[in-house]
């Protein structure tokens, strides 16, 4: 009989070294945060390497070139960000070929790509935006479908250097849609994701790992790695020496699954909402949110998600108690005996979202965010958050002591989850049939 590739052990591939240079003073700064060494670096991860080093330079010539020939001198792939568009600060591609020993040469083609996306806007490009229509005289353009900076791309010495953009729209998709490809073909990255992602919600890390440990110790090998973020914990199972196949690997996860009850989220990589979303499209049910301190956040989530229009009827921020009775239909003998934090507050703002939207589900979220507000049994973090659903209509009291910033946050990924885990459940109700 024959046996799938993905049935075998695979051998793993080598690890060449890569090294991340983020350029530009504004991040040096703090005027901007570096996201891109979070998202690089997931994205390379997802295909079996790790980032050896990331280094963020400044703008000056002189430090880009110092910076960029030892890295060359020590790594197989160099991936740069930054210092690619049109002003007198954009530097890299011109620091980066003397270093390399190559000219820059004019290329209409770019040149047409940045004359005819400035007409998309009924502009003309200025003289300094030509500086852009120039690569490498041995190097490839890898098309900027979002902007005016292409990316670059370099092999010699048998090393690989890819120069991206700054901007993120611009960045991504041609990191996903072209670099990722390239360096997979060279056989410098896996074809496909190198490990299995157990997402989880609910569970804290070191309660995560406790419970998986029995599984994992009966398979010596196994590479394990925990990633805790805002309300969930990943769990990646790998095999470093190829030793388990991705269908033995797949095999396992689906048993750490099963440890989880309501605890588990997903496989891979989808959030908690794009969880909710596929869950509610498939029940065919709608979604309401009403929110007084989060603002906006929870409904912000859902729309977040492309296609919430199949699913989500729309949001309702109930800041003062007049807008509550007002939109909500929250009574006003409610709001006097109760308050605007209480658990009736947050049932009667579900039920009311519900009701005025006409969606099968109702969440609502109403608190103290602070750092004001709150005195006795609701100190400053208290969080009660309302739900209503097809089964019946539930509230909960939460405490997030911390920024304002943070607690909004929390309550919307509390909020998000709990609505996760009643879908879930209404799925398998409906699909165990009645008894006759």
């Amino acid at each position: 009989m024959a046996t799938s590739e993905s049935s075998k052990p695979r051998a793993p591939i080598a690890a060449p070294r890569y090294e991340l240079l983020t350029l530009g003073d504004e991040l040096l700064l703090g005027l901007t945060a570096n996201g891109h060494l979070t998202w690089i670096g997931a994205e390379l991860g997802r295909r079996g390497v790790l980032l050896a080093r990331n280094v963020t330079i400044t703008d000056e010539a002189d430090a880009i070139a110092e910076q960029f020939r030892e890295s060359w001198a020590k790594s197989a792939v160099i991936i740069t960000t930054g210092g690619l568009g049109p002003t007198c600060d954009d530097r890299t591609r011109d620091v980066l070929a003397q270093a390399l020993g190559q000219k820059l040469v004019f290329d209409p083609a770019i040149e047409r790509a940045i004359t005819e996306r400035f007409a998309k806007f009924n502009r003309v490009p200025t003289a300094n935006n030509l500086k852009q229509a120039y690569k490498f005289e041995r190097g490839e353009v890898l098309p900027n479908a979002n902007g005016t900076a292409p990316g670059l791309w370099v092999e010699q010495d048998g090393k690989v250097l890819v120069m991206l953009p700054g901007p993120p729209n611009e960045l991504r998709p041609m990191f996903t849609e072209q670099v990722i490809p390239r360096l997979a073909a060279r056989g410098l990255l896996a074809e496909g994701e190198a490990y299995i992602q157990i997402r989880t919600a609910g569970v804290g890390e070191s309660a995560l790992e406790t419970k998986f440990q029995p599984l994992f110790d009966r398979h010596p090998g196994l590479g394990i790695a925990f990633c805790a973020h805002l309300g969930q914990v990943d769990c990646r199972i790998s095999s470093p020496d190829g030793k388990y196949s991705m269908t033995a690997l797949r095999a396992l996860a689906e048993d750490c699954a099963g440890l989880l009850g309501e605890d588990f989220v997903c496989f891979g990589h989808d959030s908690m909402v794009k969880v909710v979303a596929d869950q509610l499209r498939t029940q065919g049910r709608t979604l309401a949110v009403a929110e007084s301190c989060t603002g906006g956040l929870l409904a912000n989530s859902f729309t977040d998600v492309c296609g919430a229009s199949k699913f989500f009827q729309g949001g309702i921020v109930s800041y003062s108690n007049d807008s509550k009775m007002l939109l909500l239909d929250c009574p006003e003998c409610l709001l006097s005996q109760h308050g605007a934090v209480s658990a009736e507050c947050a049932v009667a703002m579900a039920t009311g979202v519900a009701e005025q939207l006409g969606a099968d589900y109702g969440v609502a979220i109403t608190g103290f965010a602070g750092p004001t507000g709150g005195a006795g049994d609701n100190p400053v973090g208290t969080i009660y958050v309302g739900l209503h659903a097809p089964g019946g209509d539930w509230t909960k009291k939460l405490t997030y002591p911390g920024p304002r910033c943070a607690v909004k946050e929390r309550a919307v990924t509390a909020a998000i989850d709990w609505l996760r885990r009643e879908v879930v459940k209404e799925s398998r109700r409906v699909a165990v049939p009645l008894a006759n």
